[in-house]
């Protein structure tokens, strides 16, 4: 009870927690001189350090740690209908923008760095596809996956290219890929039919490298809100701690790959501080949940902020934003 109490002081004071303002706490009884032997207990166990001999004792990565993990055992039961479902509730299955809404309010509601993978590539499917002419002998061939992923490839033919050909691609093209998953191995062949004129199936071979490579051009996307709330954070110790983590929003591979640890994870996923390998995030904390179909994970739900948080607060709200978006998902692949 005590540590618990020294990181919840820690968290709301953002100072050293001394033994006179456990003592005035009504939760305690103990005398100061009793509450200043356990301290120093749970210093000699690694749990606390004491910056300063006349200074309180703060919270280390293993204090946090212990706290975070009896926070992970109560199980707190979701709320009834979180701020999170009455958000994706007027998406109409529009999984980019439910992503981007999710990660907005998640980044409110904890007042820290929000970041959410989409499914991956093989879990999408096609969505829209558009072939446009940016000059006589260059088309342009978009592909709108049902992410929000967006794919474009640019084609020169040697011959002025009929606009009504191109429209006419469009067209066929809908009709036949929409709704294809985007690593079918079926895909290209879905192109090519009997009733097709020579120049038509000319066309479509010249551009068929745009679905054909389509997994390998199309990028995953991870979705990030609240750098600003990072950079007045007030719970990082040095500035350098910042631009780290900044340098590793600009590199979003870094990201994914923190993001990806959380996707076997049966619950809540926890790295405090110096338990995370990105040298980046030594100074940080990740908490993240897993969002699927059953149990089948599609992407990682997650906050990132200073060591020094509010993780009762981060965990409900990664674990709720999580529920959210399975249900969501559920109803746009099912």
């Amino acid at each position: 009870m005590l540590l618990k109490m020294v990181v919840e002081g820690h968290v709301e004071l953002a100072q050293p927690v001394g033994s006179k303002w456990l003592s005035e706490k009504n939760a305690i009884s103990w005398s100061s001189s009793t509450i200043r032997h356990e301290l120093a207990q749970l210093e000699e166990l690694g749990f606390l350090n004491h910056p300063h001999t006349s200074a309180g004792r703060v919270p280390t990565d293993a204090g946090y740690r212990f706290f975070a993990d009896s926070l992970l055992r109560e199980g707190a039961p979701l709320a009834r209908r979180s701020r999170f479902e009455q958000e994706l509730s007027t998406m109409r299955r529009e999984v980019d923008a439910a992503m981007r809404a999710t990660t907005e309010t998640l980044s409110q509601v904890t007042d820290l760095l929000a970041a959410v993978s989409a499914p991956p590539l093989h879990t999408a499917t096609i969505k829209h596809i558009e072939v446009l002419l940016l000059q006589e002998q260059v088309a342009l061939v978009v592909i709108i996956t049902s992410t929000g992923a967006v794919s474009k490839r640019a084609f020169t033919f040697d011959e002025p290219i009929d606009a009504g050909l191109a429209d006419w691609a469009a067209s066929y093209l809908n009709e036949r890929l929409a709704g294809t998953d985007l690593g079918a191995l079926t895909l290209r062949s879905k192109l090519d039919s009997p009733e097709l004129s020579g120049t038509e199936r000319s066309f479509l071979e010249s551009i068929a490298p745009a679905f054909s490579d389509l997994a390998e051009t199309v990028e995953q996307t991870v979705y990030v809100e609240g750098t600003a709330r990072l950079l007045s954070s007030r719970g990082f110790e040095e500035v350098g701690d910042i631009n780290n983590l900044l340098r590793m929003l600009e590199r979003r591979v870094t990201l994914l790959t923190v993001l990806r640890s959380a996707l076997d994870q049966p619950s809540v996923y926890l790295s405090i501080g110096k338990e995370n390998e990105a040298p980046e995030l030594r100074s940080a904390s990740v908490v993240a949940a897993s969002y699927g179909l059953g149990h089948r994970t599609l992407g990682t739900v997650s906050v990132i902020g200073p060591v020094r948080m509010d993780y009762r607060h981060a965990i409900a709200s990664v674990r709720s934003a999580a529920h959210a978006l399975s249900g969501f998902v559920e109803e746009v692949y099912e």
